[in-house]
């Protein structure tokens, strides 16, 4: 099956598929597709993957397919009033985000008054529908990107030879839905559970491990956390908590160092 790959960007270099790991500082993407309502019974999509575009390196080597995405036919009108879908949900490295594409499949229909019809794909459209993201991503943070599909004007009856063409009309609205905590705990030679509470619930867990002081506590709800560290019964420290940290949607909460205290 020939892949369209319609384009949210103008180039069809240079695609790898990216795999996160510990040693990367990552965010978090959140792809979700929608759309404006349309006079027909249904607009089948068929999404295959999604690749977007880094600012770093040349424009040949920048694309990256991401991993993870849920590829199906999706009918268009059944995402309105409100109805998403999730795409995608995966790590990313941080950094700039500049461009985004869709590949879709063959299998791209159209349902008029209980009569189904292929959806043509003109050869410009492989040219370059270009949908920008200029999003910087940062460290520990969540970002939702949702595609709103206008499945009325995407849609395009090809004069009278009852042909119906699919032009993408989309626009992508880009937010950080999240905010992070980043700090130290020393002495580094200690392996220190560091936990994000509200009350008596923990919302984040994460670990300054031995040799590496730094933690991140991400995907945070705006708000105000207790930092608490637990550096176990044996390790000869005590348990420390900074009260009334703040967390603000889009941003990383600086907390500094703290050192633990030697147990009595």
């Amino acid at each position: 099956m020939n892949k369209l790959k319609f384009l949210l960007l103008f180039t069809t270099l240079g695609i790898f598929t990216i795999s996160c790991n510990d040693d990367q500082a990552n965010s978090r993407l959140v792809i979700r597709l929608t759309d404006s309502p349309g006079d027909y019974d249904a607009v089948n999509v068929d999404v295959q993957s999604i690749e977007v575009h880094r600012s770093t390196g040349n424009q040949e080597s920048g694309w990256i397919t991401l991993s993870g995405v849920n590829a199906a036919v999706y009918n268009l009108l059944d995402l309105t009033n409100g109805i998403d879908v999730v795409l995608a949900d995966t790590e990313f490295p941080t950094g700039k985000l500049s461009q985004m594409r869709l590949v879709l499949g063959d299998n791209n229909t159209v349902d008029i008054d209980g009569e189904v019809h292929h959806l043509e794909t003109p050869s410009a459209l492989q040219s370059g529908l270009k949908l920008q993201i200029n999003e910087t991503l940062e460290e520990g943070i969540t970002y939702q990107f949702l595609l709103d599909f206008d499945a009325a004007k995407s849609v395009v009856k090809a004069g009278t030879s009852g042909k119906f063409n699919l032009k993408p009309v989309i626009k992508v609205r880009t937010e950080a839905t999240s905010g992070a905590i980043k700090g130290f705990v020393l002495p580094d030679s200690l392996n220190v559970a560091v936990y994000a509470m509200q009350g008596a619930d923990t919302i984040v867990t994460t670990y300054a491990v031995e040799n590496i002081s730094e933690y991140l506590l991400g995907s945070l709800d705006p708000g105000t956390y207790d930092v608490v560290f637990d550096p176990g019964e044996m390790s000869g420290f005590l348990p420390s908590t900074i009260v009334g940290v703040e967390v603000v949607l889009g941003e990383v909460t600086p907390n500094g160092a703290t050192t633990l205290e030697k147990s009595p």
